[in-house]
Parts: C-alpha cells; structure tokens; sequence
C-alpha cells in the first residue's frame, strides 16, 4: 500500500530533486512482468539525470524506497540511440556508443497502448514473454508500466548487440512487430537503447550481470 500511495505522493519531490530532468514511476506485471496481472512486490523509478554526480546524490525519494525495500537494484546507462516520444518529451540525449560490440546492451521500448487495440496487444504479451524467459543470451529481462494495461515498457539487458538484434528478427516478437506498424497499435511510442555502465544492488539475491562479468 506504501509503494502504491507512492506512485501519487513522490510526484512532487521528483519534481523538486535537483539535477533529475526527467522520471517515471512505474509498477510491473507479475512474472517477468510482461502479463496485465500487477504485482504488487515489484516497483521501478526510470531516472534522468543531468550528470553522473546529480545520480549519485539521487534524493529522498530514492532513498525512502531502499530503506522500505527487502531487495533494491539500479543499473546506471548511457543512452546510444533513441527515436520517438514519451509523454511528448524527448528524454534521453544520445551518446554514440565507439566501444566494442562486446559491451553489455539495454533496450527500452515504451508505448501507449490505444484502447481499442488492448486485446490484440496483450493477446501477443503471452508468446513473447516465453520466447525471451527461454532465451538463453538475455542476462535480464521485465515488463513495467506507468498505467495499468494501457502504458506498457519493456527493458532488457543483453551480452551484446548481436544477441538483441538475433531475438527481435524471429519469432511472436517479429510478428508483433509487424503488427503495431500494419494494425497502428500504439498512439506514442519511444525505442532506445543503451551501454550499461555498471550496478548497484541484487535482484534476486545475485547480480543480474554476472555472468556477463564472469565471461569477460
């Protein structure tokens, strides 16, 4: 119910933190979150900051969350690409990423879903979601949202380039692609991408990274 009533109550001081330029608090779906059942354990706070030593300081609001968490984690980006809006705002200022296609890769796509296409969108939510649990490259995967049912983000974080690009050209994630182009599912959406630059914290009692690290 806390975590509930924050999704309200932490607008204002996000909007008061110094240096954060752009946030989103979201809940998730149950699973890896890419179902319309809500999970009431599982919270998430998009930030973006003006420089790394405004993220570093974060803020009241960041550190109410840990301290009433049983488990926090926080992976730290560059954004390496991006197209599109959220909430009619462009977010992310891109940095072309010059580092090797070894680098651990993130991808955020987010959308608002038009109502009358919920039961297409969501009817396509069951066979991607097992395709990418089944994925053996995906180091991390989750599906959250600002608005239950009708404002969807998927993000996940692969070992490379490659291994993201090889799982959106097959499978229900190609086919559902084709069809927000063909049947215009989605009344905004935002495409991005990124280079992990490190993490703090456990989800799951381990490093969703390791075994990136440990490849290395």
């Amino acid at each position: 119910m806390w975590a509930f009533g924050q999704m309200g109550l932490a607008r204002r001081p996000l909007s008061r933190t110094p240096g954060l330029r752009f946030w989103k608090l979201c809940g998730s779906g149950t699973g890896e979150g890419f179902t319309p059942i809500p999970n009431t354990a599982v919270w998430a706070i998009l930030a973006v900051w003006d420089n790394a030593e405004a993220a570093d300081r974060t803020g009241k609001v960041f550190d109410r969350f840990a301290a009433r968490a049983s488990e926090n984690w926080t992976v730290r980006l560059v954004p390496t690409s991006a197209r599109g809006l959220w909430s009619r705002k462009t977010p992310f200022d891109v940095t072309p990423d010059t580092t090797a296609n070894s680098n651990p890769v993130a991808a955020l796509t987010r959308a608002t879903i038009r109502p009358r296409k919920l039961l297409r969108f969501w009817g396509r939510s069951p066979g991607i979601s097992r395709v990418i649990g089944n994925d053996p490259e995906v180091l991390f995967k989750i599906g959250i949202g600002e608005v239950p049912w009708l404002h969807q983000v998927t993000f996940s974080i692969w070992p490379d380039a490659d291994a993201m690009a090889r799982f959106a050209r097959r499978g229900p994630h190609a086919e559902a692609i084709r069809a927000v182009r063909d049947e215009g599912w989605f009344s905004e959406e935002l495409y991005a991408r990124f280079r992990v630059l490190g993490e703090v914290g456990t989800w799951d009692g381990r490093s969703p990274l390791t075994p990136q690290q440990e490849a290395a």
